[in-house]
């Protein structure tokens, strides 16, 4: 009777756009985790009364924009950063610190509270800090560098 030979299955291959990508998603859920743990304690640390302006979910969001316009032009314009830094430092703690969801619940409180003007104003100033404060840093940023080198 002749045996069968059994060869060990191959595991599944992986897509080539997931090659490598591991250490990328890794970095990214870390940075995450830790950017949003640093928001919840901002607003741990200030809380925002029921109905009242959220300053604080405001000032986290326009200051993270600001450090993402700092940072955005620290690795892409002076330093060789690791493959790994941006997706941690800009996609994982800063995109976890920053908080679309958290504002947009802030617009539904407002809303609930009977605050439709106040509601209306934060969106506005949401939008309009973040993208001053995203571009404000990266000039600044860029005008100090290059007074720096020259």
């Amino acid at each position: 009777m002749e045996r069968l030979s059994r060869r060990p299955a191959r595991p599944p291959r992986t897509p080539v756009a997931l090659r490598g990508q591991g250490p990328v998603m890794a970095v990214v859920a870390l940075g995450g985790a830790l950017g949003a743990c640093a928001r919840y304690g901002a607003g741990l640390l200030w809380p925002t009364p029921h109905g009242a302006f959220p300053w604080t979910t405001l000032g986290v969001n326009v200051a993270g924009c600001a450090v993402i316009g700092v940072f955005m032009v620290l690795i892409t314009d002076v330093w060789a950063a690791h493959r790994l830094v941006r997706p941690f430092l800009g996609t994982g703690v800063l995109g976890g610190f920053t908080t679309f969801s958290t504002y947009a619940v802030d617009i539904e409180r407002l809303l609930e509270a009977d605050a439709p003007g106040t509601a209306l104003g934060y969106l506005a100033l949401t939008l309009l800090g973040a993208m001053a404060a995203v571009g404000l840093a990266a000039g600044t940023t860029r005008r100090l560098i290059s007074g720096r080198q020259g």
